[in-house]
């Protein structure tokens, strides 16, 4: 059993004085900074110039480094840019302002796993990965609740790497829901199975094979896309919430017994062997390998395959249909939009104003 901690086990104060970089401000990068800063930790942010999320950190209130001054000014520098650009940021920008007893953080093991960083054992190597989105790290964190989080060290150089995790975790609000113990290598490789077997790679060719079976057989593509894809969301939003059974609960006894009894058929046997071939890959380096040497090339297979899909006739049926379902945008946008009304209301001055109109229109009403 994983050891989990939670906000008792964690001492804020080990970053008291301490200077925090976060190296890319995207969605990840913006949630962690911002809760961190509210956590009263000094945090400092290392973006790119010219781009929407240089602009978004200024807006937020920060500052924007290049990666090099940031890591320079930091003693623990959090590393949030793409798996296959952290490389060449480590290299050029950060290793060379990496002194002894400072700390690299990390909240994806890829880089270190397969060696595309390589530290000096003179610094503090540690992990704190959410288990969500940036955007549910931040909204969590404002309504005083969590996303939980894994934590792992690599390297302890000054004895105080886990601190340092377990102060990160809390800080984001991670230790609110629980922080489980875990170690680079197992994060890295639970993480590229669960993407290629299941979340993306699996449910990606699941639903154009359903899709695909339902038009070859004559039936409308519409159709097809309703019942493969677009009521997907109504399946996952249940198992999310209450697992595979609680899901099983809500659907009707003919979706259950299709569920128990036709399944297995689908996922059987060879499928799990190509998912145990696939985790072999994984544990042997293979997919990291390939994947690295495929970037390195320019990505030709990658945008080959991405520009295949994008033509693909789900997606052509797709944009007619959620076209006709306007409620889907508006739902992103109401979720935008709630935040913000969120954030603007926890401004004291704000409330302020929010009593003092309150006052005026009772009493108006009495009058």
């Amino acid at each position: 059993m994983a050891r989990i901690y939670y906000d008792k086990d964690a001492d804020l104060s080990v970053l008291r004085g301490k200077t925090v970089a976060i190296v890319g401000y995207g969605i990840q990068g913006r949630g962690q900074a911002l809760n961190l800063r509210d956590s009263g930790v000094n945090v400092i942010v290392a973006q790119r110039p010219g781009g929407p999320n240089y602009a978004l950190a200024e807006q937020d209130g920060f500052t924007p480094l290049s990666a090099a001054s940031a890591a320079a000014k930091a003693d623990l520098i959090m590393l949030l840019a793409q798996d296959m650009l952290q490389g060449q940021i480590y290299r050029e920008a950060i290793a060379p302002h990496l002194k002894a007893g400072r700390g690299l953080g990390f909240s994806h093991g890829f880089a270190i796993l397969y060696r595309l960083i390589e530290p000096p054992k003179s610094v503090d190597v540690f992990l704190v990965a959410p288990k969500g989105p940036g955007s549910l790290v931040r909204s969590q964190y404002l309504e005083g609740k969590g996303v939980p989080a894994l934590v792992a060290v690599h390297q302890d150089a000054t004895g105080r790497a886990k601190p340092f995790a377990l102060a990160w975790a809390k800080g984001i609000g991670a230790t609110r829901a629980g922080t489980l113990e875990t170690t680079f290598k197992e994060e890295t490789e639970t993480d590229n199975f669960g993407e290629q077997a299941v979340l993306c790679g699996g449910v990606s060719a699941l639903i154009k094979a359903g899709f695909e079976t339902l038009v070859e057989a004559g039936y409308q593509p519409e159709l097809a896309y309703f019942e493969c894809l677009h009521e997907l969301k109504l399946i996952t939003d249940m198992i999310y919430a209450g697992g595979i059974q609680g899901m099983r609960k809500r659907v009707s006894d003919t979706a259950k017994w299709g569920d128990v009894k036709c399944g297995p058929r689908i996922i059987d046997e060879r499928v799990k062997e190509t998912m145990r071939q696939l985790l072999r890959e994984i544990q042997s380096g293979q997919f990291a390998k390939e994947w690295i040497a495929e970037h390195e090339a320019g990505r030709p297979d990658f945008t080959r395959l991405m520009q295949q899909d994008e033509v693909h006739p789900i997606e052509q049926v797709g944009r007619k249909l959620r076209a006709m379902m306007p409620w889907i945008g508006d739902q992103r946008q109401a979720t935008s939009d709630k935040r913000q009304v969120k954030k603007r209301t926890q401004d004291p001055r704000r409330k302020t104003q929010v009593r003092a109109k309150r006052r005026r229109t009772a009493a108006r009403s009495r009058s």
